[in-house]
């Protein structure tokens, strides 16, 4: 039986890369994504199915979840890839903005843990990927708002770890640097410019492929380039229920 991934912003940049690695590998790929004629490519493209859908709205990963089954009768992969830049000031703050922001980028990982959990309960099992940033590691003052969304991420990840684990699930995030995507597109040039150095989003798919077969759950893993994908060490802190 063929392993089935799930992957959420898919129809450009590293969800795109990630299914078109994954099913070179056999694997069977829902995607999703608002943008329908590019999924509906891409989907194509790697014999898959696909939903066109807001993520930040709960019933597009329950579409999407129910189309793994439908079609494929299980899930085993889940990659919540959807993400958006924030451009928010604090000295001129559009709360609308703001709460498109959080929408995809926090609550769509949400609604994707919570919808895909009872399929891959039923399935036996299964890993979860989040693309959070570099940005959800450290202070990004450029854009604080998306940096204080990928923060989150990695903060649910870790508290994932123990209650996934009691379902046979685990959990896992990469954190890449600026990546060769549609979301840095319009400063691409002056990036580089600049001399900063960018990955692709095939070097960040690489890294999230490996991601879903790491030994542990809660792996975060740091994606630079140049430089193999390397796992984050964090100070170890007392848990919040032993003091």
């Amino acid at each position: 039986m063929s392993t089935v991934a799930l992957i959420t912003g898919a129809a450009s940049g590293i969800g795109a890369a990630v299914a078109r690695r994954l099913s070179a590998s056999g694997v069977a790929c829902v995607l999703v994504d608002r943008d329908a004629e590019s999924v509906e490519r891409v989907a194509k493209e790697v014999g898959g199915g696909w939903v066109v859908g807001d993520l930040s709205a709960q019933e597009t990963s329950l579409r999407a979840v129910a189309l793994a089954d439908e079609r494929y009768g299980r899930l085993d992969l889940v990659h919540l890839n959807a993400g958006t830049n924030g451009g928010i000031s604090m000295a001129a703050f559009d709360a609308e903005r703001y709460r498109t922001v959080m929408g995809v980028n926090v609550d769509a990982v949400v609604y994707g843990v919570a919808a895909a959990l009872p399929l891959l309960k039923r399935s036996g099992g299964g890993s979860i990927v989040v693309t959070s940033s570099l940005a959800g590691l450290v202070g990004f003052g450029i854009d604080p708002i998306y940096s204080m969304s990928k923060h989150a991420t990695v903060g649910l990840v870790r508290a994932l770890v123990d209650p996934l684990g009691a379902e046979g699930v685990k959990i896992g995030a990469v954190c890449p640097g600026f990546t060769d995507t549609p979301l840095v597109a319009p400063v691409k040039d002056l990036m580089l410019q600049a001399g900063i150095l960018m990955l692709t989003a095939d070097d960040v798919a690489a890294a999230v492929e490996s991601a879903f077969h790491a030994e542990s759950s809660g792996t975060v893993v740091v994606v630079q380039p140049g430089m193999e994908p390397t796992p984050y060490k964090h100070a170890a802190l007392p848990s919040p229920t032993t003091g």
